[in-house]
């Protein structure tokens, strides 16, 4: 991964795909939206193998979706629109919404490492690993964590979870080989000595250190323990990562994945790191996670970019799902993320971009 002929072969094969990408979106001249009442595009269909989306947790929205249910696959999830304007579902069919609840609700077959990743700042990733847990957390009821792996100050411990102490990894990691030795119950009541808590108690949080010198000591030994530690006591870890992708902590955290979410919003800058992250994975052999992760999309605005069809197909291209969530006014200003305030689109959503994510594990 950090030889310098495998960086240039990656960063040259991204270039050239995104000047076609680019040229392709200028001469068409759409300004669509996924589920927009314009003409639907001659361009073949997304190329997403047909039983990666489970049929009950692919969601219906009113109007025409990127890759329409009519027997073919489809890739954006959530989204729907009438008169050129996002109008985003704020119901759904019962049966659908019950069957993506028990399929969440399933045995995953063991733990689950579920890292979401963009090199690029500012795309969402703190947001989307917080309503990725919150969603799965109140569902399954327990057994979910979001940890805060950002190397620079990430933010996951401000905008989730209580502040009932303010211990975070430094302190788990000061204590590790001694958290290590207990088991069962007696493990969970020693982590959750380190552990925030959902206001809702749906998900559980691992906060980061805020002193950017701590992340010398995650080094790949420390992160697996980590990971391994948490397997013991969740279902699910969600892990918000850093932007450094020559870090060997965010190598490690991508090496233990077992599912992959790329994390965007429908920008050109955005979307080209999240392009050749995708790259520089396939060539450290990591191409059984590029091709099975999820690609999901936040729109910042409340009308998405002019881009984002193009972006959902190209996506649909190279990963096994493209899933849209909408704008919410609620998660604007970078404050506690409350899950239970957000809109009833966002959280209907959020709950099929989850189905979406762990339909590999639920079958």
């Amino acid at each position: 991964m950090d030889t310098d002929t495998g960086w240039s072969r990656a960063a040259a094969e991204t270039t050239g795909r995104w000047r076609t990408i680019l040229d392709r979106a200028k001469l068409a001249g759409r300004a669509s939206v996924p589920g927009a009442t314009v003409p639907a595009p001659t361009a073949p269909e997304q190329v997403i193998p047909e039983q990666v989306i489970p049929e009950e947790i692919i969601s219906e929205p009113r109007g025409e979706p990127v890759g329409a249910r009519d027997g073919r696959p489809a890739s954006a999830v959530g989204s729907a629109a009438v008169a050129g304007a996002i109008e985003w579902r704020t119901t759904a069919d019962t049966a659908v919404n019950e069957r993506i609840i028990q399929a969440l609700r399933q045995d995953l077959g063991g733990p689950k490492v579920i890292a979401f990743a963009n090199p690029k700042g500012g795309v969402h990733k703190t947001t989307a690993t917080v309503l990725a847990a919150a969603t799965i957390g109140s569902v399954r009821g327990r057994g979910v964590v979001a940890w805060d792996d950002n190397e620079l100050r990430g933010t996951l411990g401000l905008r989730a979870g209580s502040a009932r102490h303010a211990r975070n990894i430094r302190h788990l990691v000061t204590e590790l080989a001694e958290v290590e030795e207990h088991n069962g119950d007696a493990l969970r009541e020693r982590l959750d000595d380190f552990l925030r808590h959902a206001s809702d108690g749906s998900y559980d949080v691992l906060a980061g250190e805020e002193d950017p010198r701590f992340a010398r000591k995650l080094d790949p030994p420390i992160v697996r323990r980590v990971l391994e530690l948490m397997r013991r006591t969740h279902d699910v870890i969600c892990v918000d990562t850093g932007n450094n992708v020559e870090s060997s902590n965010w190598q490690t955290v991508l090496q233990m994945a077992d599912q992959l979410v790329i994390t965007s919003v429908p920008r050109e800058d955005s979307a080209f790191s999240a392009d050749w992250m995708l790259d520089i994975l396939v060539e450290a052999g990591m191409e059984e996670l590029v091709a099975n992760a999820v690609t999901l999309f936040s729109c910042p605005t409340p009308r998405p970019s002019p881009m984002i069809n193009d972006l959902v197909r190209h996506f649909a291209t190279r990963t096994r799902a493209v899933a849209v969530v909408p704008y919410d006014q609620v998660l604007e200003h970078g404050a506690s993320i409350e899950y239970r305030v957000l809109q009833p689109a966002t959280r209907q959503a959020w709950l099929e971009a989850a189905g979406v994510i762990l339909s590999r594990f639920t079958r």
